[in-house]
């Protein structure tokens, strides 16, 4: 029973290098399409990115932190 303990962690933790890592390339792509089509909105569509690119690491801790909950306490 242990060891499924660990697979079970280490998929998590897999995927949540996984879903930002996508989130981040798909994010960043968007932007720079928006930066070229409209350059005078690139300062402020940068502060969106921003915040937006801060929530999707949030997102990637907090599943980082129940793989390490997982692991240490159950």
């Amino acid at each position: 029973m242990l060891e499924l303990k660990f697979v079970a962690v280490a998929i998590l933790i897999g995927l949540c290098a996984l879903g930002p890592a996508i989130g981040f390339g798909i994010l960043g792509g968007k932007f720079l399409e928006s930066a070229a089509r409209q350059p005078e909105l690139a300062p402020q569509l940068q502060v969106k990115m921003f915040i937006v690119a801060g929530l999707i690491d949030a997102i990637a801790m907090i599943g980082v932190a129940i793989a390490l909950y997982m692991l240490f306490v159950l």
